[in-house]
């Protein structure tokens, strides 16, 4: 009697809250095993290299929220929302990753985290830690479409205000595209210099500053506005100081100054702007504090706040939680996970060099280029004939698998970085012989008095396609649907000469595109 009435005092003493929520993170790990090894990846690359510190900071948030909470009830009301979170959640995660793509999977993730908030603390309670959870959106990279369109349009603004810069000392310079020609010298603002490893952690510190911050909304609001503007400014202003010591000490200067000005040094300045923006804030109301006041940057409940997380009580929703969750992770983990199936294709290196009439010149990329395009094959010809007709350059970029870093780039946000600027632009019906007619984008680009005529689509298994954010979509239900994530980029240029109509342009490439487009099907599967 006496030896199982200890067995029963000690039954009692666990920990069966804290337990159950291990137990119930180690059951749900599997749908998220893709994103943290996209997470991994990403956070090895300078953009994204702040990643790691974001969930401690999360963490601190959270801590520092619990100090205004009350106690954890035995039995917090309404602990439902939270479960249908968590399985949403892991539901999103299994989606992401039959679709093999690791962001939707990282989403999910958070969505699952608010879960566990919500199913540990209940509605009423858990509801007010919204904030930390949000935070940790932060750590997670961008798309790879939303990737390269910010990192374009970043490049072009930080050129054309460092620009402004070298000007402004009377300075002769000259902006072409994302090239900065100060004669002797030029320098290429190059996607490493767009802003975007300082964008994401200004970012990040501007939303903690707002949380911290002890002022009206609109001062939070205000402050936290800030980080994208202040990011642009300062990192323009990095390579217009970049092109003044190039023009006056050489390019050596450049290499050097760019290490020791980039990375902490642009960020401590964009603390130090912010501070200073929050001390101006404060003088706007009627009881200014000076900014150790106005931040609350109280730290001693840290550890004694996060040991309250040892006393979580059990409850049937939890319980149901592990139940379910520990069925899904079986399910899925007995599934078959195959990778993405190929049709057989041939490699570009074997294409035509002979179509109507005119014969191909073979370009090769450079390895800047072809790391940044990241293509799986590629080909890059110049067809022309004998008589010195304008030619036509046929490029294609074909991706074995869509959904993960590799990707699609658009012409349309490339184009401007060459220099180019597009006049015209919009969709155009193809009709060809032996095919049904399809929609392609249709350019007029110019530099000075140099114009090309640009076709391009977006090859999706065997789909024509404008836009890509369709062609992305695409992606996502042909992978579930058909377990292919393959596309190419098809692109057709021809030189308008100078007192040649555009007509005649369209109808060169319309002729050729007659003639290749049918041989390229071995090489563009289906």
């Amino acid at each position: 009697m006496s030896s199982a009435s200890t067995n029963l005092r000690a039954t009692r003493g666990l920990p069966l809250g804290p337990v159950g929520l291990v137990a119930l993170v180690l059951v749900c790990l599997p749908f998220f095993t893709m994103g943290l090894d996209s997470l991994a990846a990403a956070w090895s690359t300078p953009e994204y290299s702040h990643g790691p510190i974001i969930p401690l900071i999360s963490l601190y948030l959270f801590a520092r929220e619990l100090r205004h909470a009350p106690p954890l009830p035995a039995a917090p009301a309404r602990r439902w929302p939270g479960l249908a979170l968590v399985l949403g959640a892991l539901a999103l995660a299994a989606f992401g990753s039959v679709a093999a793509i690791p962001d939707i999977v990282t989403y999910a993730l958070i969505i699952w985290i608010m879960g566990l908030v919500l199913l540990v603390m209940g509605w009423q309670a858990g509801a007010r830690h919204w904030k930390p959870v949000l935070h940790l959106i932060f750590m997670l990279p961008l798309p790879q479409i939303l990737y390269w369109k910010l990192t374009i349009a970043l490049q072009l603004i930080s050129s054309q205000l460092g620009v402004a810069l070298v000007r402004a000392f009377d300075i002769p310079v000259f902006l072409d595209g994302n090239v900065i020609d100060l004669g002797v010298y030029k320098l290429q603002v190059a996607e490493a210099c767009s802003g975007l490893r300082y964008l994401f952690p200004i970012l990040s510190f501007s939303y903690l500053f707002g949380i911290l911050y002890r002022g009206p909304f609109w001062h939070k609001v205000v402050l936290f506005a800030m980080a994208a503007p202040l990011t642009i400014a300062l990192n323009s202003l990095r390579i217009g100081v970049v092109a003044l010591l190039v023009n006056s000490y050489g390019i050596s200067q450049a290499e050097g100054f760019l290490h020791v000005f980039e990375g902490w040094v642009i960020f401590g300045v964009a603390i130090a702007l912010l501070s200073l923006t929050a001390i101006a804030l404060q003088r706007l109301t009627p009881d200014p504090k000076p900014l150790a006041e106005a931040l609350d940057l109280d730290y001693r409940r840290f550890v004694p706040e996060l040991q309250r997380l040892g006393r979580i009580a059990p409850s049937r929703a939890m319980v149901l939680a592990l139940g379910l969750c520990g069925l899904a992770s079986a399910v899925y983990l007995a599934l078959p996970h195959n990778g993405a199936s190929l049709p057989e294709r041939q490699s570009f290196a074997q294409f035509p060099k002979e179509i109507d009439g005119r014969q191909a010149r073979f370009l090769t990329l450079d390895p800047e280029t072809a790391a940044v395009l990241d293509a799986s094959d590629y080909l890059n010809a110049v067809y022309s004939t004998p008589g010195g007709a304008p030619a036509v350059n046929l490029f294609v970029a074909w991706y074995a698998d869509q959904t993960g870093g590799a990707g699609i780039h658009s012409p349309e946000v490339c184009l401007p970085m060459g220099g180019w600027e597009v006049s015209q632009f919009g969709q155009h019906r193809l009709a060809l012989p032996d095919r049904t007619a399809f929609e392609v984008n249709r350019a007029v680009i110019s530099k000075g008095l140099s114009r090309q005529l640009v076709y391009y689509w977006f090859d999706e298994r065997g789909t024509p396609m404008t836009s890509d954010w369709r062609a992305k979509l695409s992606v996502i239900v042909d992978s579930v649907m058909r377990g292919r994530s393959d596309g190419a980029l098809v692109r057709y240029v021809t030189p308008i000469d100078p007192n040649e109509k555009i007509a005649t342009a369209d109808a060169r490439l319309t002729r050729f595109i007659s003639q290749s487009l049918p041989r390229l099907r071995p090489y563009i599967p289906d």
